[in-house]
């Protein structure tokens, strides 16, 4: 079973890659903003709580994420792997997600690390408002989801590196050769 972490910044390219990987390796996918959508949508308890937090503009707590994570993974039954796609984002997390898939018999494989420089990252971005609307990728957003990727997502990498689970890919320039150099990873984990 390959269950990975897709890590970067926002616009690193986590989505495009991922969507490769479960065509090319038969994955399944969990991002943590569709899956709390879908929750939500649905009215499970779970998602009741979670819109409680929301409307608060709260995040919502490590253990109740873990928690509509647990279920969503679940859900798959027998799988090939799950890519985890915007979780977790704190060195907690990542704590959590192991003791979660400890629990199952399973574990983090690898975490892919999609790395792109930050001026390219603010192109991307400002692109991806410009052609999908989505209002949080103007100038200002950005740069604030830059700063709390960099002083509580980055220190991530540490971890997985002691882990001895952390993939440097170069996330700049062609795009098949960036897939080309995560599925050298996916080969031989």
């Amino acid at each position: 079973m390959k269950n990975i972490v897709i890590f970067g910044a926002p616009g690193s390219g986590k989505g495009t890659q991922s969507d490769k990987l479960i065509e090319k390796y038969g994955l399944n996918h969990i991002s943590t903003g569709d899956v709390l959508r879908s929750e939500i949508k649905k009215g499970t308890e779970l998602g009741k709580t979670a819109q409680k937090y929301i409307d608060q503009g709260q995040l919502i707590p490590d253990d109740l994420m873990v928690s509509i994570l647990a279920s969503v993974y679940d859900s798959f039954g027998e799988h090939k792997g799950v890519i985890f796609d915007g979780f977790p984002r704190t060195i907690p997390q990542a704590e959590a997600l192991k003791q979660m898939l400890r629990e199952r018999g399973d574990k983090v494989a690898a975490m892919i690390e999609l790395d792109v420089p930050e001026d390219e990252l603010m192109k991307r971005l400002i692109l991806r408002g410009q052609q999908s609307g989505r209002a949080d990728d103007n100038e200002e957003t950005i740069k604030k989801r830059l700063v709390v990727y960099h002083t509580q997502t980055q220190p991530l990498i540490q971890w997985y590196s002691q882990e001895g689970i952390h993939y440097h890919i170069d996330g700049l320039g062609e795009l098949d050769r960036i897939f080309e150099d995560i599925c050298k990873v996916m080969d031989q984990i």
